[in-house]
């Protein structure tokens, strides 16, 4: 394990429009207000068609296949996610969701794309005075973070 410090700076709280796109609409955000680093909750919905990484195809094979669930009908979600700069310093989200319907569940990464229904909502906090960042792992085949 290695770890190190930050402090908290700013917090933004963002109401997303039917069918913004998810990571892509937090990390634009975050480039316009210039949030390298952070973390995020999201609290709302997901539409019909949205795409989670629920795990890998295989667990032994490198790089790692992920394996792709698609929302059929509108779920509810929820989720945490942290924001750091990739290799090129544009923040990168990695953001896991919880997507429920008609009493069953599934959770995974929301790399794929998950599109807002009517009402999601964002906040945003900032974290200072820290070097923390993704860097491409060849091996596994997906950012993993450097602090």
């Amino acid at each position: 394990m290695r770890y190190c410090e930050a402090s908290q700076g700013r917090v933004f709280i963002l109401s997303l429009d039917d069918g913004d796109m998810i990571p892509g609409v937090i990390e634009k955000f975050a480039e316009e207000k210039r949030v390298q680093r952070g973390y995020c909750m999201l609290l709302g919905g997901a539409q019909k068609g949205s795409k989670i990484v629920v795990g890998p195809v295989n667990e032994a094979s490198r790089p790692v296949v992920p394996l792709v669930y698609e929302l059929e009908g509108v779920h509810e979600v929820m989720g945490i996610g942290t924001i750091f700069p990739d290799e090129e310093g544009r923040p990168a989200l990695h953001l896991h969701v919880s997507a429920g319907r008609n009493g069953k569940a599934s959770t995974g990464c929301s790399r794929t794309g998950i599109k807002a229904w009517q009402l999601s909502e964002v906040v945003v906090v900032e974290l200072l005075e820290t070097e923390a960042c993704r860097k491409n792992d060849p091996e596994i085949g997906f950012p993993k973070l450097f602090v």
